[in-house]
């Protein structure tokens, strides 16, 4: 999956708000062919606040998605069974605590 970043696509204007109605206004030159077109926008904050929690959650989802990999890709020895599901069960706790963003720990161990 691609990083998530900002849409270049989807440009940003300024514009004046009032505090009391709320209503915008981004007045530009207009060479007479204007149609006013209704749009939603954001508070640059907002959106930013948002691509941050996204870019975490995809960080989160990383680091779990490798400790399932490691899950279904591992074989213990014989007699280990229980001692590989401890250390996946403790892995997994602990990427659970910190927001799955410690991808150090899913190194494979000797």
């Amino acid at each position: 999956m691609a990083p998530m970043t900002r849409n270049e696509d989807s440009p940003r204007i300024t514009a004046w708000r009032c505090i009391g109605c709320g209503k915008i206004e981004a007045p530009q030159p207009c060479i007479g062919v204007c149609q006013d077109r209704k749009v939603e926008l954001v508070e640059a904050g907002h959106y930013e606040s948002a691509l941050q929690r996204a870019q975490q959650a995809r960080r989160e989802v990383e680091a779990l998605s490798a400790l399932v990999r490691r899950l279904a890709h591992t074989q213990p020895r014989n007699g280990q069974w229980e001692q590989a599901y401890r250390q996946f069960q403790a892995q997994a706790r602990k990427l659970l605590a910190r927001g799955g963003a410690e991808s150090d720990m899913l190194e494979p161990r000797a």
